[in-house]
């Protein structure tokens, strides 16, 4: 199936790429004190997402597209896996060590908000209203499931850098998404990011902590990686098709479904601030696919005049 290259679909891509990263934060939070090496986990799974990825490729004859790639493209995707899947992946493991789990999540969740201010600078995207409103919805539906969490360490310091280098990736892959297809990007991303983990482990002396793995940690090895396979391909897909401050603003929809399924496991509905902070994530999101489809019927109303007018 060839999903059509439009902002709707993008936008539709963005929200399952929403779901499914509220499901893995979820069962991330749940196993991943299992694991005493974080980064090992991530060099691991990334690793196995990235050959799943090339097994896709082979399968879909499909591994040319990478071959025949002008120099500048795979430079792009070489800055994408090495920026944004492996050193920005060891940073924030790094610093979640030394800080809380909610003042880390508090400030990767605001990866949006860099992406918008490097779009409109570097992509040329325009905010409108209902879009900058939506934004402001989100960041105050962030703050609020998150009340207090915010303070000043190393580990929030290496957090930050982790989720500006992320910022950056989206602005390297949106650039190189114009020209290479969702598949084959997701690959690079995967493959490089992974081989820099790997790297990472290396040199800390840590891999051979595999040898102590359990069968109950490598199944969640593989459960999480295949949902980490398809949250990366309709991530890719997404901004391929979409404005990039459109994409991971629908992202932040995941914060919901976290939020939910903790709800549903506790037996209990969240307190007043969290139901209030999760309110205004659901009007933020809103408020942005409406931005999103104002601008998709604009775009082609203004394709189509042009067609008339050639």
């Amino acid at each position: 199936m060839t999903v059509p290259r439009t902002v709707r679909w993008g936008v539709g891509l963005a929200l399952v790429a929403a779901c499914v990263s509220g499901l893995s934060i979820y069962l991330n939070g749940l196993y991943v004190k299992e694991f005493p090496d974080q980064t090992l986990l991530a060099a691991v799974r990334n690793s196995l997402v990235g050959l799943a990825l090339v097994g896709m490729l082979v399968a879909g004859r499909r591994t040319t597209e990478l071959r025949d790639l002008p120099a500048r493209r795979r430079l792009g995707l070489l800055a994408i896996g090495v920026v944004g899947g492996g050193i920005a992946f060891a940073l924030f493991f790094t610093g979640l060590a030394l800080t809380t789990a909610p003042g880390a999540a508090l400030i990767q969740k605001t990866l949006f908000v860099w992406v918008a201010l490097l779009a409109v600078v570097f992509l040329g995207e325009r905010l409108g209203l209902a879009q900058i409103l939506g934004m402001g919805a989100l960041l105050a539906g962030t703050l609020l499931l998150t009340p207090g969490s915010l303070a000043a360490g190393p580990g929030e310091a290496l957090i930050l850098v982790a989720t500006l280098l992320w910022a950056l990736e989206v602005l390297i892959a949106k650039r190189v998404l114009g020209e290479v297809r969702t598949l084959p990007a997701a690959t690079a991303r995967m493959v490089i990011g992974g081989l820099v983990l790997l790297g990472i482990v290396l040199f800390n002396g840590h891999l051979g902590q595999l040898a102590a793995w359990t069968p109950r940690q490598w199944t969640i090895v593989l459960g999480t990686g295949a949902l980490l396979c398809g949250y990366v391909v309709a991530w890719y897909g997404a901004l391929r098709r979409a404005p990039a401050s459109v994409v991971t603003s629908v992202l932040v929809v995941g914060a919901v479904i976290t939020s939910g399924l903790q709800a549903v496991t506790a037996g209990k509905l969240p307190d007043g601030a969290r139901t209030g902070g999760l309110a205004l994530l659901a009007v933020g999101t809103i408020l942005i696919v409406l931005a999103a489809a104002g601008w998709w019927r604009t775009h082609a109303a203004s394709t189509l005049a042009r067609a008339a007018d050639g």
